[in-house]
């Protein structure tokens, strides 16, 4: 059947409820959020609907208050609407798509499906989210229409955040509304759907919770504090800076030990099941209600004295008593620490000889051998386990993917030594000659299939880009910047520098990369890259450097060069398309400023930050919020607060919290510019974008017709600096910083309105920039920012 999703009905409204009611309205749904009546209402609040629907109305404000907010753009909540399970459960009978997220009870779930099965219209989407209860018992009893529209959607928590989507169907669920959950979740909601068996606690958790619990039984065994154990299974591993014990503190330790009490319970023949037992000190913890972030202590607490000064305390394991927290310092971190690649870390660590290397070599063959035992059972899939991992817990590497890094053999011969056993299907694959899991092929990744025996492409590979996959010799390179061919006439520019920063390398990858695409014929460039981050911006050291060597002529060709590059973004002969994900701050938010087009991630955040640093944006920013200014204006406007505004994005270092923000705050162009909510989609979407662009694509010309204010809007804009100040939004310094800002948005000290070129624009944001630098308090500011990666308001 042909299926459409319009309206969605999400029954319970706490943290997951209404963080998943949240989503389906970020992608345009009409979505109706459900709960219970309270329980303690008096009969005169009965005939109040405000009262009846106090707990759903409660859980959305407070979802839309909390810190990680679960709304790409705050009107989008204008989506949903409330309601409750006496008043309004027959709405459902409009919805396309019921999903329950109420208490994990599977009498109260079984209750719930009874009364859906009643109201609900034949053919409609019903799924539950549980995490644990069996998806088929839910079942049990219900029409022959739902059963088989009937399956499991378990979304993580934060559902916006958080990229995985399991899918679990029964026996009975219509193959093809699972294909359909597949291919929405991915397309629709920017999921990594996948596969699930509809056994205990389906695949990310199981998986997860036994490398968590295993980290908990190893680092008491080998005598680690927390605090080593947190720095060695974070990022240095390619795993959130949580590591382990903070991310116990994030999820609740009560919650915690309920999934690990449920995988060993329900699962007595897991061969690891040891794994699952309960350390003492974390049943000491749950006794004593020290349950993490929500009572305010776990693994770790924290106070402030009375003058702010935060001061974060560790618990001793052996003691369990709290002390300071204190600087790790282990052989193994020292040496993988000037390591770039996360692959080499890992290696380095997992053959390291101190307790460091040893928590690593001995969690990761555990876990070696756990998934390995997992297949067929939880999955037929080796990229499935793989997948859920880094969606779910947000792993950079997936387990299998581990394996391949410290070498398949390698890791059966060690996991074995220490008494492991390692499923049979992997020998097997290495006596037939397979060293890996995974390989690449033509672009694509292709992984170990076990039951042809053979290897197969991922599914949906075909439809990313995976530039590191990319199966043709690079075009252009230098050690900051690879240029490649990603088909169809198209080329694509990944940075790879440090944190993806902006210097010479980068600028001079983006020249060439123009001037190649121009000179060869190529249809348009790409710029983008597969990381976490676009990029944060210009090289800071390298501007500190020059700064505090008072190397100023050198400073003003730096300046002049990357105003220049952004300029040839904007006016080539050839469109230029950038593709953003994640931080996309300073220098990255220019280029992207300055290109033709934009295909920015949902969850891009994108800002002009330069204020933080005591500077302005000088590689054309300013500039070009000067022009987005102007073009703002129309015949009779009052011209004045379209200007305070955007002057207020950059001189309070605004940052948009998503691509839907960013068209608020003027770093995207509504009509020009998209926003896709599936990160590894951008680049194709932005390929695709050049060759539309490229069909009837006529080279700009530079703008002379820049309507600017002068002085009329500089006496404005140097009011709204100083009230900064009296309202102690700014210091002294930043209000410095305003008024270079306000200078460069009205064209200078004209003495009337009047229309000026970029380059008069570029001119005076150069000069603002560098007059900037030689400040005391802005040397201060990049200082501090290079020792502590945070601002310093000074």
């Amino acid at each position: 059947m042909s299926r459409k999703i319009s309206k969605v009905a999400v029954l319970g409204s706490g943290v997951m409820g209404s963080g998943i009611a949240c989503h389906f309205a970020n992608i345009g749904l009409e979505v109706l959020l459900l709960d219970i009546v309270p329980f303690d209402i008096t009969d005169e609040e009965r005939k109040s609907r405000s009262q009846r629907n106090r707990i759903v109305d409660g859980a959305l404000k407070a979802a839309l208050k909390s810190k990680l907010n679960p709304i790409y753009d705050k009107k989008f909540a204008s989506r949903i609407t409330t309601g409750n399970f006496d008043d309004d459960f027959e709405k459902i009978a409009d919805c396309d798509w019921v999903i329950e997220v109420v208490i994990e009870r599977l009498d109260i779930k079984k209750q719930i499906f009874e009364k859906v099965d009643r109201y609900r219209k034949q053919g409609s989407i019903i799924t539950s989210n549980t995490s644990g209860i069996p998806i088929h018992m839910m079942a049990e009893g219900r029409s022959d229409d739902f059963v088989k529209n009937f399956c499991g959607t378990h979304f993580f928590n934060p559902p916006r955040y958080l990229r995985l989507l399991e899918i679990i169907p029964t026996a009975q669920t219509d193959p093809q509304l699972v294909d359909y959950l597949m291919h929405y979740g991915d397309r629709f909601l920017g999921k990594r759907t996948v596969l699930c068996k509809d056994t205990p606690a389906f695949i990310a958790n199981r998986v997860g919770v036994y490398a968590m619990a295993k980290v908990f039984q190893l680092t008491s065994e080998l005598g680690l504090s927390i605090e080593e154990v947190d720095k060695l299974t974070g990022p240095v591993i390619g795993r959130p800076k949580t590591g382990t014990f903070r991310l116990g503190d994030l999820v609740g330790h009560d919650t915690s030990v309920k999934v690990i009490k449920g995988i060993r319970d329900n699962c007595p023949n897991d061969e690891q099941a040891s794994s699952f037992s309960i350390p003492a000190y974390l049943q000491h913890m749950l006794d004593n209600k020290w349950l993490g972030n929500k009572t305010k202590q776990g693994f770790y607490k924290s106070t402030r004295d009375k003058g702010g000064k935060r001061t974060i305390y560790a618990l001793d394991l052996n003691t369990l008593e709290y002390n300071e927290s204190k600087k790790v310092r282990l052989d193994c971190l020292g040496k993988a620490k000037d390591m770039d690649n996360v692959a080499d870390k890992i290696r380095c660590i997992y053959h390291a000889e101190d307790k460091g290397g040893q928590l690593i070599n001995q969690s990761l063959n555990g876990l070696f051998a756990y998934v390995s035992n997992r297949i067929p059972e939880i999955s037929d899939d080796l990229y499935s386990i793989d997948d859920a991992l880094k969606a779910g817990f947000a792993w950079e590497v997936g387990p299998f993917e581990y394996w391949d890094i410290i070498g398949v053999e390698e890791g059966i011969k060690q996991a074995e030594a220490q008494g492991y056993t390692i499923g049979q299907w992997v020998k097997d694959m290495v006596a037939a000659g397979h060293t890996s899991f995974y390989k690449t092929e033509n672009g694509l990744t292709h992984y170990f299939d076990t039951a042809s025996k053979s290897y197969k492409a991922v599914p949906g590979s075909e439809e990313y880009i995976v530039l590191a996959n990319n199966p043709k010799p690079s075009v252009w390179k230098n050690n900051e910047a690879v240029l490649y061919d990603i088909g169809d006439g198209v080329l694509c520019l990944e940075f790879r520098s440090k944190m993806n920063s902006i210097g010479a390398g980068v600028l001079e990858g983006i020249n060439k990369s123009i001037e190649i695409a121009e000179k060869d014929g190529w249809k348009g460039l790409v710029i983008g890259n597969n990381a976490t981050n676009f990029s944060v911006g210009a090289n800071l050291a390298m501007i500190g450097m020059m700064a505090y060597g008072g190397e100023f002529e050198e400073l003003d060709f730096a300046v002049r060069t990357f105003q220049n590059t952004t300029m040839r973004c904007r006016y080539s002969s050839i469109p230029v398309v950038t593709a953003t994900q994640g931080f996309v701050f300073g220098g990255g938010c220019e280029v992207a400023m300055h290109s033709d087009a934009v295909v920015a991630s949902a969850e891009s955040y994108i800002g002009l930050v330069e204020v933080g640093v005591g500077l302005i944006p000088g590689g054309g920013g300013t500039k070009e919020f000067a022009v987005r200014t102007s073009d703002s204006f129309f015949e009779g406007d009052v011209q004045i607060p379209s200007l305070i505004e955007r002057f207020k994005t950059i001189a309070m270092a605004s940052v948009a919290t998503s691509g839907y923000e960013a068209y608020k705050h003027g770093y995207l162009r509504r009509g020009i510019d998209e926003v896709s909510v599936n990160t590894s989609r951008t680049i194709g979407e932005a390929k695709k974008k050049v060759l539309a662009l490229a069909e009837n694509y006529t080279q700009p010309i530079q703008r002379t017709d820049v309507h600017v204010l002068g002085r009329t809007g500089l006496g404005a804009l140097y009011t709204a600096a100083a009230s900064l100040g009296f309202g102690k939004y700014a210091s002294e310094h930043d209000i410095k910083i305003a008024k270079k800002v306000a200078y460069v948005l009205c064209g200078g000290d004209l003495s009337a309105p009047q229309k000026v070129s970029e380059q008069y624009l570029l001119d005076l944001e150069r000069e603002a920039f560098l007059s900037l630098v030689t400040e005391p308090k802005t040397l201060e500011r990049i200082s501090h920012m290079l020792s502590t990666n945070k601002p310093l308001r000074n």
